[in-house]
């Protein structure tokens, strides 16, 4: 068996040893700020002609694209692919990826998380983060197969794969305590490690980059689009995350009420609650009788990929759940305490 299958990684990467080099853009502000420090690191060993990068596509769970006041502002996907480009990556090496099921006609449509959460019959949690699994690891590694297979054969060794992410230790204390650089997967097909290059940036540090960006943070992060007062949401990751801030859930459900309604509608069939300590039923009634952030702007969530997700989850809602959430009804507590918005 080949050394470099056997041998653990040492504390930072050498580049020029893989193979493939694949960052995975979300479209947040980290992910932005790692492409430049990845990048950088990329053209000085001189193996730019192996990146290639990845965005693992939520549909309509991501932070759509908003016109305000005549000015359009990007969402998520569109974000990912221009913090690729921006930074040197051809367009068609810029992969938008996305889990899938049969259409009424056969052909692919898009299979959001949020159904998937109502066939399962639990939401994700801390100690299941299953949501990143499903919509993203899974299917970008998935992606890396036809590459994979054909690299493989060419080169007689398992595909040397360097996975790149934006995660910081400001973002949590899991993310604190994940290696900068690890192996994450060997065997006779591929080895992966990933790599954190900005896992040490302070959430300030970030902020301030972003001052003289060649590519626009997502407009989320403010107050209102454009405000540039990151006064908005403190992530950008799923529109409704159930690892966000309560403050963050309560400006998202005032800025996208539809969705907000869906998550309810799939939480109350399930029974399962949208955190272990409050259901976002709770916090909807929460934000109409006692307030809740200003949204700044609201999306309608009008258009025919809203109504699809919409029929996909009642459709799973109607099914036998996968799993049963009786543990996770214990401990709900009430969304607020003196009805005061708190984080």
């Amino acid at each position: 068996m080949s050394s470099f299958l056997l041998k653990p990684p040492a504390t930072t990467p050498d580049l020029t040893s893989y193979d493939l080099l694949a960052p995975q853009l979300s479209g947040g502000k980290d992910s932005a700020v790692m492409m430049a420090e990845f990048m950088e690191a990329a053209q000085a060993h001189g193996v730019t002609d192996r990146v290639v990068s990845y965005h693992a596509s939520l549909g309509v769970l991501e932070w759509p694209a908003v016109v305000v006041d005549g000015i359009r502002y990007p969402g998520v996907s569109e974000l990912a692919a221009l913090q690729s480009s921006a930074f040197g990556v051809p367009v068609d090496r810029h992969v938008e990826v996305a889990r899938t099921m049969p259409g009424p006609n056969g052909t692919p449509v898009p299979r959001s998380l949020l159904t998937e959460i109502a066939a399962y019959g639990r939401f994700p949690r801390m100690g299941s983060p299953y949501c990143r699994k499903h919509a993203k690891e899974s299917v970008i590694s998935s992606a890396w197969t036809p590459l994979v297979r054909n690299l493989r054969r060419d080169l007689g060794r398992p595909v040397r794969i360097l996975k790149v992410m934006g995660l910081r230790s400001d973002e949590g204390s899991d993310r604190r305590k994940r290696a900068a650089f690890r192996r994450v997967q060997a065997n006779g097909s591929r080895v992966v490690d990933e790599w954190l290059p900005v896992k040490e940036w302070p959430t300030t540090a970030v902020r301030e980059w972003h001052v003289g960006a060649p590519v626009p943070y997502c407009w989320t992060y403010d107050s209102v689009p454009g405000a540039a007062d990151w006064a908005g949401t403190s992530r950008c990751s799923c529109s409704l995350c159930v690892f966000a801030s309560r403050r963050d859930v309560l400006l998202s459900l005032s800025r996208r009420p539809r969705l907000a309604a869906l998550y309810a509608e799939a939480e109350q069939v399930r029974g399962d609650s949208f955190r272990a300590d409050w259901r976002i039923t709770d916090l909807i009634r929460h934000a109409e009788a006692c307030g809740a952030p200003d949204p700044g702007v609201v999306c309608a969530d009008d258009g025919p990929e809203f109504n699809a997700l919409q029929q996909q989850v009642r459709t799973a809602l109607k099914g036998e759940p996968r799993k049963r959430p009786e543990l996770a009804l214990r401990g709900v507590s009430a969304p607020c305490s003196g009805c005061a918005v708190r984080s």
